[in-house]
């Protein structure tokens, strides 16, 4: 075990529920501390490998050497895993260089199957014409948050994917329970299967992030995702099938915070000091100012 090794355990306010956080490389802590095939769900977001700056890790590394990398990730993942287990993998690109998240797809095709691909909407405009008469929409608006591109080449990137990988491609989800209302209520019982004011959300996730003041002191990791999401993933793959949650690359613990949220068990490794200090921190905020009974620091997004 490395000399950096540490760990921070904290338990929910059921007095069962355990979200432990640790500092270590996760391929070292996932062989040593995790039991063969007893995580239910993964939800992650490795380097992307595109240039972003880290506080320590290199992410410029050559292309076959990434993709290596990853392929050994995703087996070690694999044996960690239940038979029906979900790993939900969000991936990025950039403009310039946009093949990334499915050659990385690609590269842990022989070791998982390719159930779902989620496409995750940072950003959206919607034309009040395009709508129909159903819904009342005044103006034309744009909601969410993005980086701009100054381009005459490029396009705003709004957009990421969520690869949903099992081990057989025959997990059972539970689609209605990120579901959505219907527009149309004619729908409700003029289909079979529509039995109640509640359908499939489909793969396409409206999901914004939090508008922030400070990044360095509110957002301090380059490559965050906001805790809805994972929030989201782990109620696809079905909270009564979910028994242990884990991030690999935990960041600044938003995983975590999805799992505190949802009464889930966690465990989570960080190689970056500082991001650990941030996700122990972080927790610890948002179990104190539920105990105190201040509105939840769970969700990051605009209420």
């Amino acid at each position: 075990m490395s000399d950096s090794f540490r760990e921070q355990c904290f338990m929910c306010d059921d007095g069962a529920t355990r979200i432990r956080l640790v500092l270590q490389d996760c391929m070292e802590g996932m062989m040593s501390l995790v039991e063969p095939e007893s995580v239910d769900v993964v939800v992650t977001s490795p380097p992307y490998n595109i240039g972003v700056s880290y506080s320590t890790y290199d992410d410029t590394i050559d292309r076959p050497t990434y993709l290596d990398w990853l392929r050994s990730w995703g087996k070690a993942v694999h044996s960690r895993l239940s038979a029906d287990g979900s790993l939900f993998l969000n991936m990025g690109g950039k403009p310039t260089d946009p093949w990334i998240p499915w050659e990385v797809a690609f590269t842990l095709r022989d070791t998982f199957s390719l159930q779902n691909v989620i496409h995750w909407i940072k950003a959206i405009s919607i034309d009040r014409d395009s709508v129909g008469q159903q819904v009342e929409l005044s103006n034309d608006i744009s909601v969410g948050h993005y980086k701009p591109i100054t381009s005459e080449r490029f396009l705003n990137d709004c957009h990421e994917y969520v690869f949903h990988f099992t081990k057989h491609g025959k997990t059972p989800i539970d689609r209605l329970a990120v579901g959505v209302p219907y527009q149309d209520k004619s729908n409700i019982g003029r289909w079979e299967s529509a039995t109640q004011d509640l359908r499939c959300r489909g793969n396409t996730w409206f999901i914004p992030y939090k508008t922030i003041q400070n990044r360095q002191k509110e957002r301090p990791h380059p490559a965050t995702f906001p805790p809805r999401l994972p929030e989201m993933c782990i109620k696809l793959h079905g909270l009564e099938r979910c028994r242990l949650v884990m991030d690999p690359f935990l960041g600044i613990g938003n995983t975590a915070m999805a799992c505190l949220s949802l009464r889930k068990a966690f465990i989570g490794f960080e190689l970056d000091e500082n991001y650990f200090d941030d996700a122990v921190a972080r927790v610890s905020l948002a179990l104190s100012a539920g105990r105190e009974g201040h509105p939840s620091l769970f969700d990051d997004i605009e209420p």
